[in-house]
């Protein structure tokens, strides 16, 4: 599994949500305090945000643990921005270890992470991979279960789907073909989306000012509410709003189990 977050709201540094809160994504990676399913995210990590005035994110992604990069502490730190994700990585059995497996996946101004496994990698995966063209798997960032459920997202939304239908519908698909674990996030900088399937997810929300969307809370202040299971969710700085996934979803994991 991994642990994932993201942020919109007033300009702050990366390092005010990922390295200082007590229990933050640098903690998570190596001692998270609710994952489910892994001990340790250390197979790899990545921060992405945008700059005012920029649609494009940029990013920065590294194999190994978070910790181990003397780098990242002064970039985080003197960065400013008003929407991130970031990730650490821990990774499915057999998939890439390098770099370009590190979440956030990117495309068309959209950033993307997936927390969870695919069941079955690689070879049991191969009627999943059937639902893309050659052009898409071979443009797939990583050899990775995350980077094709990406894959799969990243074509709803470019037909222009919106972005909630998007990941409820691919949830749906994948979860059809194979057991998976499929936490998603998702940020074009405007908005926040995410899926709970399997595994922990909390937002706080400070109304007109900012929300954070995170696997698990950074500190043990007030605030932090937990999204249920099987639920998609919606989030601005003005609001949150969290639906069930359409029972069609889980109807089709039940019938493939």
């Amino acid at each position: 599994m991994c642990r994932h977050l993201a942020y919109l709201g007033t300009p702050l540094s990366p390092a005010e949500v990922l390295l200082e809160p007590p229990y933050g994504l640098h903690r998570q990676s190596w001692s998270p305090r609710l994952q489910r399913f892994g001990t340790v995210n250390a197979d790899g990590f990545g921060l992405g945000w945008y700059a005012e005035g920029d649609p494009l994110p940029a990013r920065y992604r590294r194999a190994g643990p978070i910790w181990a990069d003397e780098n990242f502490s002064d970039l985080a730190r003197v960065v400013r921005t008003r929407a991130l994700l970031a990730a650490v990585r821990s990774a499915t059995a057999g998939t890439a270890a390098e770099q370009s497996a590190a979440a956030p996946y990117t495309g068309d101004g959209w950033l993307f992470s997936h927390n969870g496994a695919l069941a079955g990698w690689p070879a049991g995966l191969s009627a999943l991979a059937g639902l893309l063209d050659p052009a898409e798997l071979l443009a797939l960032e990583a050899r990775c279960d995350s980077a094709l459920v990406w894959a799969l997202l990243r074509r709803r939304l470019r037909a222009g789907r919106p972005v909630a239908e998007a990941l409820a519908e691919t949830v749906a698909e994948v979860a059809g073909h194979t057991e998976a674990r499929l936490n998603l996030l998702v940020t074009d900088g405007r908005v926040i989306a995410a899926t709970t399937w399997g595994d922990t997810l909390f937002h706080r929300l400070e109304p007109g000012r900012a929300v954070l969307v995170a696997s698990e809370p950074g500190d043990d202040g007030p605030g932090w509410t937990p999204v249920p299971d099987r639920s998609v969710l919606l989030a601005t700085p003005e609001a949150v709003a969290v639906r069930p996934l359409d029972p069609a979803v889980s109807r089709k994991e039940s019938h493939h189990r």
